[in-house]
């Protein structure tokens, strides 16, 4: 496979991305594809300061990441954030998942950010290695969590 693509995400690829999100993030909650669908589409249609970024290896979406405002209800003081990275199972481990993070790390700089947030449990070591940094860990929904920040 060629690398990917990385550009903002267009109406053509929110099904397909929300459907990827459901599987990697909520399977199991009651969150539904249209809840999923509703929020990216208001990422497209904001101010262009929070944007999703998308993946496409041959035009079909493999990877997406967001950059938002406000991520979790308790940490309400700490934005933006990136949120929300996610690959295609078979496609991981090939780079994707970094040119996504680049990418939204690129595009809060241009807008004058200093400090992006994010949290994960799992993922914590990938991004130590992209340069981000412990803060805190929490319970979310009784799960622990990794508060990270990155100073761009």
């Amino acid at each position: 496979m060629a690398q990917p693509a990385i550009e903002l995400m267009t109406e053509r690829d929110v099904e397909a991305v929300a459907r990827l999100r459901l599987a990697t993030f909520f399977a199991g909650t009651a969150r539904t594809l249209e809840d999923d669908v509703a929020g990216l589409r208001g990422l497209l249609d904001g101010d262009g300061f929070e944007a999703a970024f998308v993946a496409r290896d041959g035009g079909k979406p493999v990877g997406s990441c967001l950059l938002v405002r406000h991520e979790i209800d308790e940490a309400r003081d700490l934005s933006p954030w990136l949120a929300g990275l996610v690959v295609e199972p078979a496609c991981r481990g090939l780079g994707i998942g970094e040119g996504l993070v680049r990418t939204v790390e690129a595009h809060a700089a241009a807008a004058g950010v200093d400090t992006l947030h994010l949290y994960t449990w799992e993922a914590r070591r990938f991004y130590e290695r992209l340069g981000w940094s412990a803060v805190e860990i929490f319970m979310e929904e009784g799960e622990p969590m990794l508060l990270m920040r990155r100073a761009l």
